[in-house]
């Protein structure tokens, strides 16, 4: 007996010494590691308070001295690219020792699904997969967690991995396809770090400083601050913002303000089947294919010792976005097809009698509504007892809707990802950053730009001030367009376009013709990665050559025709499929305008002309969510879509 409680005390404290001896480095720092070359490598991690930490690596070594909160930052003079090492951290009587340490270049891969898409979703992914054979990649996936405050680690445990096919498998396609391609021309070691999430909006992935600065979300801001220390108070504070901006939006009606108790429930408003669910499914035709804004109306009656606990409003999964008020005050917001909703409220809100909930629905892709049964709608008292919601009755608001996200929401909200998935990396050694994001933010390509230079401002705030960014253009999505029309998707490429051309540090991957008019998330990464990797070529390591392909340099007039001369062109331009190319668009100064052109081709210009258009002063090319683009160079690269003014 005895023998056993030794050895169970033995165990205790090696248990507690490893747990000691994994927190002396950052979750970044881990076996099969990659560490940025040619700079000092910044390292830390966490030791006992006021503790002295040696450090080695590649027989360089150095010293640092914890903090009050034990917190220790040591920094490696540059290394060339090499390895295997060991890396080691000594605090104490408790040791770290990493192995398989490799020094070359380390790539962040962010944005949204199309940089989340893994492999196993990529063209020829069986083989891919098969053959998957790369000890010099390595790959770290970023827990996908986010945060109302920044975060210094990971929500859950992470990896740096060796490529096999069992890692490769669900790891990013665009970011390793990029790294296999870029490592013919650049020999070192690659380490992949992926943070992405799909479905994410540009302003989750900054921070509170970035947004703040890029201007018009002080006062959401300021809800996500509050709401990290009082959420029920915060739920309340945004319900008041979302209500003024229902109130001043075009076609708003004075007095109609649906989640008040008082509000008349007259005209417009129907009986919702008993067990909801999508509302494609009703049965009800103007349904059928709706996309948008469904108000949800319910009641619950309840007694005085009901109303007096504290309680939960419980709901169901709301597809996709739901804000919700009890008794005329915001209780609550979230983003997520299939989350159920559980709302605290506040004491004092429920009352005996009848009690009014409210739930603005919007959805924007394929089924919608509040899921079902009705029993998943309730209110649940601290004494574990429910009443369920009832008497359902729903309002459609006509239209397109874009209403304001609570900045909580984890994909769509505001500093989010930023907190929870880069403040993470610290200020980890990179290359520069991979960003494939914009399809969540084609509702507000005006804004798009400067949203993108905040982001990257706030990079290379964190990671370097001459961090080279990449940027994916969108890809082609939907069916051509039949008529010149007006399109977010290419406002968004546009923004792309121009924040790429202004910095030399950042270069453009043109995908507009790698795209599927039916499937948002292309399997062609192969060539995005291609294309990344030319681009990084650019602006990362400074060799000449074009960065994205055919770009435009000027527009001027000539006689009734206009003369596009492009840069950046390899061997010539050629125009698939035709005499000459297709999808340019003469037009004037207004929405509407546009008219498509005929293009002739003369060396490394396009003279195109337009009926009734000698007087145009925008050129327009790949102008719409999914354009046919056949102006190409002898490289293979397509001019990409743009606008530009017409000279004299």
């Amino acid at each position: 007996m005895a023998c056993a409680v030794v050895a169970c005390c033995v165990a205790l404290s090696a248990g507690a010494t490893d747990a000691r001896d994994a927190r002396l480095l950052h979750a970044m720092f881990q076996d099969h590691a990659v560490l940025q070359r040619d700079q000092p490598i910044r390292i830390w991690g966490q030791a006992q308070p006021q503790q002295e930490v040696r450090v080695t690596l590649a027989n360089r070594r150095v010293r640092a001295r914890a903090d009050a909160d034990g917190r220790w930052k040591a920094s490696i003079p540059a290394l060339k690219a090499g390895g295997p090492y060991a890396l080691s951290v000594v605090a104490g009587d408790a040791t770290r020792t990493l192995r398989d340490v490799l020094v070359g270049d380390v790539w962040l891969c962010s944005g949204q699904s199309n940089m989340e898409l893994p492999v196993w979703r990529s063209l020829d992914a069986r083989a891919e997969i098969a053959d998957a054979s790369a000890d010099s990649i390595r790959l770290f996936t970023v827990p996908q967690v986010g945060s109302t405050v920044p975060r210094e680690t990971f929500g859950t445990p992470a990896t740096w991995q060796i490529v096999t096919p069992e890692t490769l498998r669900d790891f990013s396609a665009a970011c390793f396809y990029f790294a296999r391609e870029l490592q013919k021309t650049i020999d070192v070691p690659m380490g992949l770090v992926s943070a992405a999430w799909g479905g994410s909006r540009i302003e989750a992935w900054m921070s509170d400083e970035a947004l703040r600065a890029t201007g018009g979300q002080g006062e959401a801001l300021d809800v996500l601050a509050a709401y990290a220390e009082d959420p029920v108070a915060a739920a309340a504070a945004w319900g008041d913002l979302w209500a003024r901006w229902w109130r001043g939006r075009d076609g708003a009606q004075v007095g109609d303000e649906p989640w008040l108790p008082s509000h008349p429930v007259r005209a417009g408003w129907r009986n919702a089947p008993p067990q909801l669910g999508a509302w494609e499914r009703w049965g009800v035709p103007e349904m059928a294919t709706f996309d948008g804004m469904v108000w949800y109306r319910a009641t619950a009656r309840l007694t005085a010792r009901q109303a007096a606990q504290d309680a939960v409003l419980l709901l169901g999964p709301a597809d996709e976005m739901d804000t919700t008020w009890v008794n005329g005050r915001g209780v609550g917001s979230t983003y997520g097809a299939g989350t159920p909703r559980e709302y605290p409220l506040p004491a004092g809100l429920l009352r005996a009698g009848e009690n009014v909930v409210v739930v603005n629905v919007l959805d924007t892709w394929r089924e919608g509504g509040l899921s079902g049964p009705a029993s998943a709608h309730a209110l649940r008292f601290a004494d574990g007892s429910t009443v369920t919601l009832g008497g359902w009755r729903y309002r459609v608001v006509p239209g397109e809707a874009s209403p304001p996200r609570a900045p909580w929401q984890t994909a769509s909200g505001l500093s989010t990802l930023h907190n929870g998935m880069i403040a993470p990396l610290g200020r980890y050694g990179l290359r520069g950053v991979a960003w494939y994001q914009g399809e969540s933010n084609t509702g507000e390509g005006g804004r798009y730009a400067d949203l993108l230079r905040g982001l990257r401002s706030d990079l290379r705030a964190r990671f370097g001030a001459d961090l080279p960014l990449l940027v994916v253009q969108l890809a082609n999505f939907g069916a051509p367009p039949t008529a010149p029309i007006e399109s977010g998707w290419a406002d968004v490429r546009e923004a792309q376009r121009q924040v790429a051309a202004e910095d030399a540090r950042t270069a453009l991957a043109v995908a507009i013709d790698i795209g599927d008019r039916y499937d948002i998330h292309p399997p062609n990464k192969q060539e995005l990665g291609r294309r990344l990797a030319r681009a990084a070529l650019h602006a990362a390591y400074g060799r000449r050559g074009a960065a994205s392909g055919p770009v435009p340099r000027s527009a001027t007039h000539e006689g009734e025709a206009v003369r596009v001369v492009f840069a950046d062109v390899t061997d010539g331009l050629v125009a698939h499929g035709g005499e000459g190319p297709i999808g340019f668009e003469l037009c004037g100064v207004g929405r509407g305008t546009c008219r498509y052109a005929t293009a002739e081709l003369q060396g490394n210009a396009v003279l195109l002309r337009g009926r009734g258009m000698a007087g145009a002063t925008r050129v327009r090319h790949g102008w719409a969510d999914g354009p046919v683009v056949t102006l190409f160079d002898g490289a293979g690269l397509p001019a990409g879509p743009f606008e530009i003014e017409v000279g004299p």
